[in-house]
């Protein structure tokens, strides 16, 4: 669908702006809002925490809409007046002001925040719902304003003099209905796609979970395995822990690694090099020959499997053939099976069964840990060699079809979003004239 124009336009002084309609202003950002800095009570004092007023940080801000009816803390009255911070009316934008700097939303109910929000309270010249569709697509700018070694931070006098274009209020009012529509349609598209990734993905874990614990003939006799994890396998594969199948099972380089880290030579994989069945090769880190030499306990030979341990304990890949003599940093490390395939042991592991296993045996945790002991205890189904190749080339292929699936539909919601930013973009920049078309859908 193509838009109108503005009949007329100035240039507006402002580099991130460009041209805006003639007869819209340029104006500070403290000209049209009241800023309100945030604080945090003490966090020891229990009278001060738990209360009727709602406290928003930047981890509020991370939802989707626009507005935000609830915080994830909230504190007293006592709490408010001990920290000297504001509660600010509703309609006020609450904005990250500290990593990230950007995410905001407007507020349903009166609340406060920490000092890592700022609190924008509107005048008479400013929509509420107007200007935070103009701070969403200003993130980029507002970020590039920022300070701070350990992290960026965008001060109270900086958001001040940030430099917004202000059409008449009426207007803005107009344009944040027509985006308020217009977003909502793009928003339910997007919503559609991540369902779709979301069943594509469950029918990928399915498909794995059950070719590695039933095997590919529907007709096979079955038996019971001994493990609750497994339940009934078929009856000529046999069952072990993973101690038995693997001839070793250890961890890569655990204390300090960096210090062996290199400009180049040898790659040494860490988690984030790790994709269920997938080793990815960007952001490695590299060690000297010697510094290999020396940490040869944790140095890969292809067919060795590899492990994540902490975060998603169960992620794992198979070292290929280009990577042979490789070491690893903080991965648990399953040497390639003595009888058997390196591929299907590596599917097994991200099936249900051991994802089940690697949850229990990382105790709950939120943040999950799992240790060679336990991995060693994993069970695991053993059918004969020829039947683990052939389970692993027909997960392979079936893998490869869902996830192109998967890419594609991924690559979709990725256009969508960007249609969504360049939309709001151009229409509170005026490059889009949309008032009759606001009046359109209204009536």
């Amino acid at each position: 669908m193509s838009f109108p124009r503005y009949p007329e336009y100035k240039n507006s002084g402002v580099e991130w702006l460009g041209k805006v309609p003639a007869h819209w202003e340029i104006a500070a950002v403290k000209r049209l809002f009241h800023i309100i800095g945030g604080s945090t009570p003490a966090s020891d004092v229990s009278r001060f925490w738990d209360g009727d007023v709602l406290w928003a940080t930047p981890a509020d801000l991370s939802g989707s809409g626009l507005e935000l009816q609830s915080t994830l803390r909230t504190i007293t009255e006592a709490g408010v007046a001990s920290c000297g911070t504001t509660v600010a009316p509703v309609g006020s934008i609450i904005l990250s002001t500290r990593a990230p700097i950007g995410s905001l939303a407007i507020a349903a109910r009166p609340m406060c925040t920490n000092q890592g929000c700022k609190t924008l309270v509107p005048g008479s010249l400013a929509s509420s719902r107007y200007f935070a569709y103009v701070l969403s697509v200003a993130s980029p700018e507002l970020n590039l304003r920022g300070r701070g070694s350990t992290f960026l931070e965008l001060s109270g006098d900086e958001l001040g003099r940030f430099a917004v274009v202000c059409p008449p209020v009426r207007e803005q009012h107009i344009i944040s209905r027509f985006l308020d529509h217009e977003t909502a349609k793009i928003d339910a598209l997007v919503a559609e796609q991540e369902r779709l990734i979301a069943l594509l993905k469950e029918k990928r874990q399915a498909v794995i979970s059950h070719a590695v614990t039933k095997g590919l003939n529907p007709a096979a006799s079955m038996k019971h395995s001994g493990s609750a994890w497994l339940g009934q396998v078929p009856a000529n594969w046999g069952v072990a822990r993973l101690r038995y199948v693997s001839p070793q099972l250890t961890v890569g380089i655990v204390v300090e690694p960096s210090k062996y880290y290199n400009d180049q030579g040898v790659p040494a994989l860490r988690s984030l090099n790790i994709r269920p069945g997938k080793i990815m090769l960007n952001n490695l880190v590299y060690l000297s020959e010697e510094s290999n030499e020396l940490l040869g306990k944790s140095r890969l030979n292809a067919g060795d499997i590899v492990a994540v341990r902490t975060g998603q304990p169960g992620t794992a890949a198979v070292i290929p053939q280009e990577l042979d003599g490789c070491n690893c940093i903080d991965l648990i490390i399953i040497r390639r099976p003595s009888v058997g395939s390196s591929e299907y042991l590596c599917r097994y592991l991200e099936s249900d069964s051991a994802v089940a296993q690697f949850a229990d045996g990382s105790g709950g945790a939120i943040q999950q840990h799992f240790n060679v002991s336990a991995a060693q205890d994993l069970v695991v189904p053993v059918p004969p060699p020829e039947e683990q190749l052939a389970i692993s080339e027909f997960v392979q292929n079936q893998v490869e079809d869902i996830d192109k699936l998967i890419e594609e539909v991924q690559r979709g919601k990725e256009l969508l979003l960007l249609r969504r930013g360049a939309l709001i973009t151009a229409a509170v920049t005026g490059q889009i004239d949309v008032r009759g078309l606001a009046s359109a859908e209204a009536a």
